[in-house]
């Protein structure tokens, strides 16, 4: 028989920001970093979230992704931010599950696509908790159901720590994506878990009854976390 190789658990405390300005989120992010950069903190740090309505840029820009002007999102109280993550234009409001590790990939190990690679296995996982089945795209990081988007992944790396996460659409407005190209791809439209589950049900002309609340996600995201990256979980009840 071959023998079997312990690998020793990773260690990270989960911390559930509930409702938050997206803002706010990226301070608390960049402060956990550089805390763990001066080794003042030496756990990992992962953040579960919901923002307020806000497009956030990437590197790679999207303000010529977005098809409305400034005086109709100020209309609709939606803010834009610049931010250093990957990728191009997307959108954050409540409804949508984000998670923001804050890891040590160095120390822990873990190569740059095989953390990207398992924040959307993380994704795939959840979706699965619902009958939903979700796929990698070759157009784009993320995970789809069909031709259509459900879940976005854009981190950043400073020192081999990671920030940044992913998002998963369980119950948002979906509106918003309609006023942009998601990612910077055109002719892309964007899904949900709840929409999902509404079409599987219209399909079979069954009711499905799945309980969307943040609380299920968020523990399957725990588990998920855990599983995909070997992680003993601390939680943290204390709301920032």
């Amino acid at each position: 028989m071959p023998s079997r190789v312990n690998r020793q658990k990773r260690s990270a405390v989960f911390i559930d920001l509930g409702l938050l300005e997206y803002k706010r989120a990226l301070d608390l992010q960049v402060e956990t970093l550089q805390a763990k950069i001066n080794k003042s903190i030496l756990e990992d740090r992962v953040f579960f979230v919901e923002h307020l309505p806000v497009y956030t840029l990437g590197k790679r820009g999207g303000k010529e992704n977005l098809s409305v002007s400034k005086k109709f999102l100020d209309s609709k109280n939606i803010d834009i931010v610049q931010t250093d993550r990957g990728g191009n234009i997307t959108y954050h409001g409540p409804g949508q599950a984000v998670l923001y590790p804050i890891v040590d990939l160095e120390k822990n190990k873990i190569r740059v696509k095989d953390f990207v690679h398992g924040l959307e296995e993380i994704m795939k996982l959840t979706a699965m908790d619902f009958n939903i089945d979700a796929v990698r795209n070759r157009r784009n990081h993320g995970i789809w159901v069909e031709n259509s988007k459900i879940g976005s992944v854009g981190i950043s790396i400073k020192r081999g720590i990671s920030f940044h996460g992913l998002a998963l659409n369980i119950k948002p407005d979906l509106e918003p994506f309609s006023w942009i190209n998601p990612c910077g791809l055109t002719n892309v439209s964007m899904t949900s878990v709840e929409k999902e589950i509404q079409k599987s049900r219209d399909k079979n002309n069954e009711f499905l009854k799945y309980e969307l609340s943040m609380d299920k996600i968020r523990n399957a995201f725990i588990k998920h976390f855990s599983s995909v990256f070997n992680y003993s979980i601390q939680i943290d009840n204390k709301r920032l």
